[in-house]
């Protein structure tokens, strides 16, 4: 993905184009892989909200404006308790 971003000249839109998926599932595959990139980068596990939420999108349960959602409220929730 990353050298399909780079061919892309950095561009979201066409880099959807080119996965043949909307620019909002783009987006929260791109936000998915940025949380486990920081997850590894602080050496803590991945985030086990955030693998649900992908398998229920993937399987088409949960809609990307509703996962969108779910993990702001969550994160602000995380963020309020530690």
């Amino acid at each position: 993905m990353v050298m399909q971003f780079v061919l892309a000249s950095g561009s979201l839109k066409e880099l959807a184009r080119h996965y043949d998926v909307s620019y909002p599932t783009l987006r929260l595959i791109l936000d998915r892989l940025i949380d486990r990139v920081r997850s590894v980068a602080k050496g803590t596990p991945p985030d086990p909200m955030n693998h649900l939420l992908a398998d229920l999108l993937d399987r088409g349960e949960v809609s990307v404006a509703a996962t969108r959602r779910i993990r702001e409220l969550y994160r602000r929730q995380v963020e309020r308790s530690g």
